[in-house]
């Protein structure tokens, strides 16, 4: 259970990632970020009250509120955020390379803090996962600067490169460390919708409450004029942060959190047929080859 419920995590990210980066165009990632994280808790205390008959996952005991609450702000505010301007200082492609290291961090982190442990073979299944994934989104075409443009790069292009790399591993890092706090919130079988819950309704408490210290509440919502934006916005946010958070905390409370993350991160697979449908990317022999491994890994986890 748990690790299909990966598998479809990464096919709803893959879609979300679409759509906020359309929405992202037209209005910007920060709006994106404010706007998808509301819409979702109005989604979800939708879900709730039909689910449980309450908007409020009341039952839940402090201990929860605090790890959850963690989770959502280690994961959802400081791990994407990271990500996001690690995109902006070395591009989305090493950036996603990056993120490679979530399944390798996860299963350290559940292992020190959870006491998680795994077979041989599944260790080996997660890392051939993880080498097709970073195949694929590593392949590129460097662009070739003459001896004049490097001159001119200097310093502040050297501190780009290692800044965005720390950011790119700061986000990774966010998203392992968040799943594995979640972990310890679900624990006695807590309905993964309400842990999705609490997690969602915090990191927007604490992403708007700066908003609002910072005088960016009223431009958030003039930026929502924009009619296409806030259909791709809901769209995204019903696919990702709704559907898809919900699978990841189903994920991770049925599957040890290795396991799941390494699913989770074949959204750059998924990517592939969309990125060349809509986009015009070709497919290459290496984005094939990558894909089959990645795919082989995953196939050894679904039969251990």
């Amino acid at each position: 259970m748990g690790e299909i419920a990966a598998l479809a995590t990464s096919f709803c990210w893959s879609l979300n990632s679409i759509q906020f980066t359309f929405a992202g165009q037209r209005v910007g990632s920060r709006v994106v970020n404010r706007i998808r994280l509301a819409l979702a808790v109005i989604l979800l205390s939708l879900a709730h009250l039909v689910l449980y008959g309450r908007f409020w996952p009341v039952q839940a005991e402090p201990y929860r509120w605090v790890w959850l609450g963690l989770s959502g702000i280690i994961g959802l505010i400081l791990g994407d955020g990271s990500l996001f301007h690690a995109f902006l200082l070395i591009g989305p492609r090493k950036s996603m390379v990056l993120m490679t290291l979530v399944p390798v961090i996860s299963t350290i982190a559940a292992w020190i803090l959870l006491g998680e442990t795994l077979l041989p073979i599944e260790i080996i299944a997660i890392l051939i996962t993880v080498a097709g994934i970073a195949w694929v989104v590593s392949e590129g075409q460097p662009k070739v600067a003459s001896e004049e443009e490097k001159s001119e790069k200097g310093d502040q292009e050297l501190k780009n490169q290692v800044l965005g790399a720390l950011l790119g591993i700061a986000g990774a890092s966010g998203q392992a460390l968040g799943l594995v706090a979640a972990k310890r919130g679900l624990v006695g079988d807590f309905p993964a919708l309400s842990a999705t819950m609490i997690r969602m309704v915090v990191a927007a408490a604490v992403i708007w409450g700066l908003a609002l210290l910072r005088g960016q509440v009223g431009p958030t919502w003039e930026a929502m004029k924009d009619k296409r934006a806030r259909f791709l916005l809901l769209g995204g946010a019903f696919i990702g942060p709704f559907i898809g958070v919900w699978l990841s905390l189903i994920a991770v409370r049925t599957a040890p959190v290795g396991i799941a993350s390494t699913l989770m991160a074949l959204s750059p697979i998924v990517l592939i047929p969309f990125d060349h449908f809509i986009f015009g990317e070709t497919i290459t022999p290496r984005s094939i080859a990558g894909t089959l491994v990645a795919l082989g890994g995953a196939g050894i986890i679904f039969i251990t």
